[in-house]
């Protein structure tokens, strides 16, 4: 039985039916196939673990510097305190605080010495003794005058000896500057001399005015007694201003010299133990624009006990500072405020890392290494640390690199990816 030709179009239309079917099943699963694996894509780049973005730096070999930076106020190192040799009446004090003086020229106070007294035998003695007494002192500050002398001169020979062979590399750096630290300090030491001297010279003269007004005491008309400038300066305080009888050694006024300026540091007892003689100051935010260069000259053996602001009792310690460069006598005086930053610690070559990096973990200091994109925890030990920086003893090497001020979320082993336009050293 042969087919016919609508039978025969009929069965060609299934099968082009069939197979548009065929396709659009094949499209639909490779549709949910390619979904299927988007959707599994998705999920496991969702829960993949994301590189962490972190700061980074190198552990580097430079030079470290450790201070302490604390408040002070400067003084003057040599004041004198004016006072009459003799009992008598005081005239009235005519100059006041921030009087200009002149040496040997100006007239601090004027005394009319009681006669009564002055003719008394026992007075005549005190006063020959006095002035005995003072002489030897001024001899015994000639003689330290001269020996401050020759241990500068020797300072400065040692000095040029080290310059020299420091040119030439014959010498550590070190030795240098410990030879230019002794000529600085006998300088100081030749200065201090010389005021001492001078104080002396003054002790001299106002015990032979004494004496003279004890052998014109009974002549009519003997000159008040006159109390003499020992130095150029400036009167710092008047005591006695009014005219009345004072006794001998009584306190009028105290002078001194604005060129024989001082730093006087009042350091935490814990921090001056690490300060030493010699060591560098930075006087800073005294009024002026530039630090002014000084070396410590004195850590006071005895310490003091201070309220702070917060009430807390601290004991303290003086560290006194003479000043290297040249002060600006126009703007910086007596008792005025400074800060100062005194180097206790102090290396050239010196494996450190920022403190940034450290953090503690019960008892020891640790930090987080990158290696190969990953952190991984280290302990580490530190020495000396000035805030910025930390010296490492052991525990990394100069070509580790560490992660600054690390996120919570960084751990052992974790992805991490480091930031270099923000890293810090």
């Amino acid at each position: 039985m042969m087919k016919t030709k609508k039978d025969s179009t009929a069965g060609w239309e299934m099968s082009s039916a069939g197979r548009a079917k065929k396709r659009k099943d094949l499209w639909r699963k490779i549709f949910l196939s390619l979904f299927a694996v988007a959707l599994v894509a998705a999920l496991v780049a969702g829960f993949w673990p994301k590189p962490i973005k972190v700061e980074t730096a190198p552990v580097s070999r430079e030079a470290l510097t450790v201070s302490v930076l604390e408040e002070g106020k400067t003084r003057i190192r040599h004041r004198y305190v004016i006072s009459p040799p003799v009992s008598g009446f005081l005239n009235r004090v005519q100059l006041r605080a921030g009087a200009k003086i002149e040496k040997g020229k100006t007239v601090l106070a004027t005394l009319e010495a009681e006669a009564s007294r002055l003719l008394d035998p026992r007075t005549r003695s005190e006063t020959e003794a006095r002035v005995k007494a003072v002489e030897a002192v001024r001899m015994q500050r000639e003689a330290e005058v001269e020996r401050a002398k020759a241990a500068l001169d020797l300072a400065g020979n040692d000095f040029r000896r080290a310059e020299k062979l420091t040119k030439v590399n014959a010498v550590a750096r070190q030795q240098w500057d410990a030879a230019r630290t002794t000529v600085e300090m006998r300088g100081q030491e030749l200065s201090s001399a010389r005021f001492g001297l001078r104080a002396a010279e003054f002790e001299v003269e106002q015990a032979r005015a004494a004496l003279q007004q004890v052998f014109t005491s009974g002549i009519d008309g003997a000159p008040a007694l006159q109390l003499i400038a020992p130095i150029d300066g400036f009167v710092l305080n008047v005591y006695e201003e009014s005219a009345r009888l004072v006794a001998a050694g009584t306190p009028i006024m105290e002078i001194g010299d604005p060129r024989d300026l001082e730093a006087d540091i009042e350091l935490l007892s814990s921090d001056a133990v690490a300060v030493s003689p010699g060591a560098e100051v930075s006087i800073e935010h005294w009024g002026g624009g530039t630090a002014i260069r000084g070396r410590v000259t004195l850590v006071e053996p005895g310490g003091f006990m201070k309220i702070s602001a917060l009430g807390v009792e601290e004991q303290r310690v003086k560290v006194r500072v003479a000043f290297v460069d040249p002060l600006p006598l126009d703007k910086l005086g007596d008792r005025y405020r400074v800060e100062a930053r005194i180097v206790t610690w102090h290396g050239e070559d010196v494996l450190q890392i920022p403190t940034g990096a450290l953090f503690r973990r019960g008892n020891a200091w640790m930090t987080f290494v990158v290696e190969e994109g990953r952190a991984h925890l280290r302990r580490v030990e530190i020495a000396h640390n000035n805030g910025i920086a930390a010296e490492v003893r052991s525990g990394l090497t100069q070509t580790d690199s560490v992660i600054v001020y690390p996120p919570d979320s960084v751990a052992e082993d974790s992805v991490v990816r480091a930031d270099s336009g923000e890293g810090r050293k």
